[in-house]
């Protein structure tokens, strides 16, 4: 087994507060390693508290051990000091050997991640990564002979910094990051994989690491392409040969502009810069990319075959197409959505509505849920979730949208043909 002098330390962290230790699955495991063997949850808990006030000093980690200087509440600071057992010379062949068969668990590392298969795949090689059960073995000059708040404080700050970097980890199990990097270059080239030509070279390839190092050489990316001002053409279908049966060209035309549309407007919000970029976009449920579809057919066959295709009939599809048209996805949730208002949202409406008009103006308004209906008249507002006003009419005996939503009341409802 090789001597080993390597020793990293790590500045003090601050306060921690709002959140737990470990983020990670391995920076878990470590805890649950402590947690599950103190003999005294307690000094576990005080522990925790210290860590999270920013106890724990500088910590040194070296093969074997990690150190700290702990302050308790009256300023007294004890030395703490965890032990964990180094693998053994045979174990980390077997580990390394692992590892460079597996080449996603060396980018993995390199990534600082430490995957569940990794340390099963070492596990299964003879090489235990993580702690089990009584493997922190505490040492502090308070002379508690088991965990004490002083070390458990430093096994929780040893959690955080486990989670920005699991070779932290490695080098308490006895080789630095350096050590394991080149033992995995040594394992994979040896003198028999050497290629002995230019071919074989490029069959063999070259290591990864070599690789990203020569990256700033290769030339540039070629810039975006300029975008089109408007979505291309689809290609025409109007052939001397007859469709197949069942197939509509004028349907298929009709999909291929909407697709080369939608594609345009991607790809557009993907080209401005991050700031300008809208939230990206819901997930439509079946019906409602139907009635985006149905809101730019022209032809009325294309809308038929969309109101069969979604079971709701042709007049409901034209109402919903009617609610995209004035406020998209929120449009058709206001179309569909009958919900009760809370208390608060139902006072922040009765509100607005007390304050839009003046007491003689004020029209007389029938409540039901999130609907207002003007007495005396075929007018009616519907409140969204969001607070915002929606203007409807009612023709043919059926509820329709009459216009854009509006924070005022007041303004979405003169926006109703026929109502000042």
């Amino acid at each position: 087994m090789r001597e080993h002098d390597t020793e990293r330390t790590f500045a003090a962290l601050p306060p921690e507060r709002g959140r737990g230790f470990a983020r990670t699955w391995w920076g878990q495991a470590w805890l649950k390693a402590l947690e599950d063997a103190a003999l005294d949850s307690e000094q576990v808990k005080t522990g925790r508290r210290l860590a999270r006030a920013g106890a724990v000093g500088s910590v040194s980690v070296r093969p074997g051990r990690i150190t700290a200087v702990v302050q308790d509440r009256d300023r007294t600071a004890h030395r703490a000091d965890v032990l964990l057992q180094e693998l053994s010379a045979e174990q980390w062949d077997r580990f390394l050997d692992m590892a460079v068969e597996r080449a996603g668990h060396i980018a993995a590392l390199l990534d600082r991640e430490m995957p569940p298969h990794l340390v099963e795949d070492a596990a299964d090689a003879g090489a235990e990564l993580l702690p089990g059960l009584g493997d922190l073995e505490p040492e502090c000059e308070c002379g508690a002979w088991d965990h004490c708040g002083h070390t458990a404080a430093l096994c929780y700050q040893m959690a955080r910094l486990l989670d920005q970097d699991p070779f932290v980890l490695l080098l308490m199990r006895g080789r630095s990051e350096r050590e394991v990097l080149d033992d995995l270059q040594v394992r994979s080239v040896t003198p028999s994989e050497e290629p002995t030509n230019s071919q074989e070279a490029s069959q063999e390839g070259v290591d990864a690491a070599e690789a990203y190092a020569t990256g700033s050489i290769l030339p540039p990316l070629p810039s975006a392409p300029e975008l089109p001002a408007q979505p291309g053409s689809p290609p025409s279908l109007d052939t001397e040969t007859p469709p197949a049966p069942g197939v509509d060209p004028a349907a298929l035309t009709f999909l291929a502009s909407r697709a080369a549309a939608e594609a345009h407007r991607l790809l557009s919000a993907a080209l401005l810069p991050e700031h300008e970029q809208d939230a990206v976009d819901e997930e439509l449920t079946l019906f409602q990319d139907a009635v985006r579809l149905a809101a730019d057919a022209s032809e009325a066959a294309i809308a038929a075959r969309l109101a069969e295709g979604t079971g709701r009939g042709r007049e409901e599809l034209e109402i919903a197409v009617r609610a995209w048209r004035y406020g998209g996805t929120a449009a058709l949730s206001v179309l569909e959505d009958e919900w009760v208002p809370e208390a608060e949202s139902l006072a922040r409406a009765r509100a607005a509505l007390e304050s839009a008009w003046d007491d003689g103006d004020r029209p007389r308004l029938r409540t039901a849920h999130n609907r207002w209906t003007v007495i005396g008249a075929s007018t009616q507002l519907r409140l969204s979730r969001d607070g915002r006003w929606w203007p409807y009419r009612r023709e043919h005996g059926r509820w329709v949208p009459a216009g854009p939503a509006a924070h005022d009341p007041a303004t979405a409802l003169a926006s109703v043909d026929g109502e000042a």
